[in-house]
């Protein structure tokens, strides 16, 4: 038997590699449309980007961890055992799918783990519905969030720049993306990292850790935020090439639409403590930048082969989460 202290240790260890792995694939959310449009090489973007993903500990605050903490399942039923086994199911699917160059939502593969461990430990009443229905309401509205932002930002900057020299649109447009893809990856370091702040949280919390008051203690903050960093830092090359190379062909000004827009969605999610995918974001708003050249110049097979991933991710670390948590609580 390992003691209660011992499982809130393994658990933190398990959220620190989530938090990794969330950084690793979302890597791709942050760099890829940088690194398409070659105004950074990949390592200088990735570089970029996990200083960004670290800097963002010290501009937000912490709504989506609370939302993660106590939003998605009852905190009354938490054990490190079931935060456990939803980082199992989380963690598995999460690199499985970087691996194979799939950008999918890290953040919804928490929280159907947490789904899974929750109904494998109480049943469907452990559910916290009103949260619920917010998050599913999102799975569908960022893409197209994203998308729609994209295409109105794009016709925007395009019919200001439309009097002016190609070639000294592409110049100005490189320098305008270094600001951008860093507002973005502010915005991504913030949203995500937030989401193992709030599962440590409510770990140390149901474990008697953070007395009777459930908040995100600040080593939780410079811990997630730090990891995630090391995470991006790693950078997932295959699902960067999908997102900025094989989704569509993008220049300087499509980047610099693409990040825009898409930074703007997930701040504003993030102060509504809304845990957005920001996966679903980028991919809309790359798909948007692509639509306003026409719709051949979007890969609609890779489109397609990205929404079943979204769609499967929730349901499989759901079930992964479940049959860990009935094994872990009868060898436990």
């Amino acid at each position: 038997m390992i003691d209660p202290l011992g499982l809130v240790i393994i658990g933190v260890v398990l959220a620190l590699l989530f938090d990794f792995g969330n950084g690793f694939n979302d890597a791709a959310n942050s760099i890829s449309t940088i690194v398409a449009t070659r105004v950074l090489t990949m390592r200088q973007a990735v570089l970029l980007a996990a200083v960004c993903n670290f800097i963002a500990a010290f501009v937000f605050g912490v709504a989506v961890a609370t939302t993660i903490g106590k939003g998605i399942i009852d905190p009354a039923v938490v054990t490190p055992i079931l935060i456990i086994s939803a980082l199992v199911g989380a963690i598995i699917w999460t690199y499985a799918t970087t691996f194979l160059g799939l950008p999918i939502s890290v953040s919804h593969a928490l929280i159907g783990g947490l789904i899974g461990a929750g109904i494998s430990a109480v049943g469907l009443n452990v559910l916290q519905m009103a949260s619920m229905t917010t998050i599913v309401i999102f799975i569908f509205v960022a893409p197209v969030v994203g998308l729609l932002g994209a295409i109105i930002f794009s016709i925007i900057t395009l019919w200001i720049a439309r009097k002016m020299n190609p070639s000294v649109v592409n110049n100005y447009f490189k320098k305008l993306q270094l600001l951008s893809v860093s507002i973005y990856s502010l915005g991504h370091g913030t949203n995500d990292a937030q989401k193992t702040m709030g599962i440590i949280s409510i770990m140390l919390f149901s474990a008697g850790l953070l007395g009777t008051t459930f908040y995100v203690p600040w080593w939780v903050v410079i811990l997630s935020h730090t990891t995630i960093a090391l995470g991006t830092l790693a950078g997932g090359w295959m699902v960067v090439k999908t997102m900025g190379v094989r989704l569509t062909n993008l220049k300087p000004i499509n980047g610099f639409c693409a990040e825009s827009s898409c930074a703007f969605t997930i701040i504003i999610c993030t102060m509504l403590g809304i845990p957005v995918s920001t996966t679903h974001v980028m991919s809309g708003a790359i798909t948007g930048v692509g639509l306003t050249k026409r719709t051949s110049a979007v890969r609609w097979k890779i489109v397609r082969k990205m929404i079943y991933a979204w769609l499967f991710t929730i349901p499989t670390s759901a079930i992964i989460s479940f049959t860990v948590y009935k094994i872990l609580i009868v060898v436990l």
